[in-house]
């Protein structure tokens, strides 16, 4: 298999076949969506990448390989990033270009950017200004209670989401207006089971191709001399592929509210339910975890959650907030290649 990999038609086959699973993923999160109604049907997708991107880090950490123990920190801070700055950036310059303003609850969405900003800082900051072990690590004790935190967290905010204050994760009434899926009869329990098996299937292969094509962009990133990290950014960019899709998707048919449901939810299902897995699975195991990162990249981590708390603010969205966001994801990218 590493000999085919180092074939150029061989990585363009993967990469056709990877595209297909992700649009036939999008396809039958769409029809869980439509029939479960926001936020669930959103929540599903986020959850399913989230639970099999766990898979793929643990069963990275477990090769034992040189920078194993970053891998759980570069996929969850690339994540952060990419769908704070990246996806949701996307999303409002696309929907800004076609609809000029789009609105939404800003009631939800900032609750979840402030869970996502606790959670980022509980993960990724804290291990730097702890005391108890040399470097941006933290102690078994440690670690352990930030794994529970954060799932306790994450709990709490899936309760919130989904039952105490669901409306404020619905659209708007001028977005039910404007939306025709909402009027459109919804799929029969047999089409939906259906789909939700169809994208379960989906899903797994996105992430196995992205774990396929992981070595071939290893040794791209060692060719061109780029810090480790990238390999990181790039594996990130692959598994959220199908959330992506759906998110650009739905701000292009001016809903931003879904758009904002799934991409928020997916950062927040990565911190949530990765790190308490990986920190079981760390300690159980004695695996090595260092999860603190760089100054460089906490300026990077918190300019977004500002930027993204002013844009969250008002509850529309135009052009040019998009641009922002993008600009700031151009920026990481630019800094990730040249620290």
């Amino acid at each position: 298999m590493s000999a085919l990999l180092n074939h150029t038609w061989f990585i363009a086959l993967l990469g056709m076949i990877l595209i297909g699973a992700v649009l036939t993923a999008v396809h039958h999160a769409e029809v869980v969506a439509h029939k479960t109604g926001e936020p669930y049907g959103m929540l599903i997708l986020s959850i399913s990448v989230t639970i099999i991107e766990v898979s793929l880090i643990i069963s990275m950490m477990l090769t034992g390989h040189e920078g194993s123990q970053f891998i759980a920190r570069d996929a969850v801070f690339a994540t952060v990033m990419i769908v704070i700055n990246g996806v949701i950036g996307l999303c409002i310059f696309v929907g800004g270009l076609k609809h000029y303003e789009m609105a939404f609850r800003n009631e939800g969405a900032l609750s979840s950017l402030g869970v996502l900003t606790a959670l980022a800082t509980f993960i990724l900051v804290m291990p730097v200004v702890t005391v108890s072990t040399p470097g941006p690590d933290f102690t078994n004790s440690q670690l352990a209670f930030a794994g529970i935190a954060s799932f306790a967290l994450y709990g709490a905010f899936l309760f919130f989401q989904t039952v105490s204050h669901r409306d404020y994760y619905l659209p708007v009434s001028a977005e039910h207006k404007a939306d025709e899926t909402v009027h459109a009869d919804k799929p029969s329990n047999l089409k939906t089971t259906v789909s939700l098996i169809l994208l379960l299937i989906s899903l797994i292969t996105v992430v196995g191709l992205a774990e396929l094509l992981s070595p071939a962009i290893e040794a791209a990133v060692n060719n061109a001399e780029a810090p480790k990290t990238v390999v990181g950014i790039a594996i990130a960019l692959l598994v959220l592929l199908p959330e992506s899709f759906a998110a650009v998707r739905a701000a292009n048919a001016n809903r931003l509210q879904s758009s904002l449901n799934l991409t928020l939810g997916s950062a927040l299902a990565s911190i949530g339910l990765t790190i308490p897995t990986v920190a079981a699975i760390a300690i159980f195991f004695d695996l090595p975890l260092s999860l603190g990162i760089s100054d460089l990249n906490m300026v990077l981590m918190y300019l977004s959650f500002f930027i993204g708390a002013l844009t969250l603010a008002i509850g529309k969205t135009t052009l040019l907030q998009g641009v922002l966001h993008l600009i700031i994801f151009l920026e990481y990218l630019f800094l990730s290649l040249v620290p």
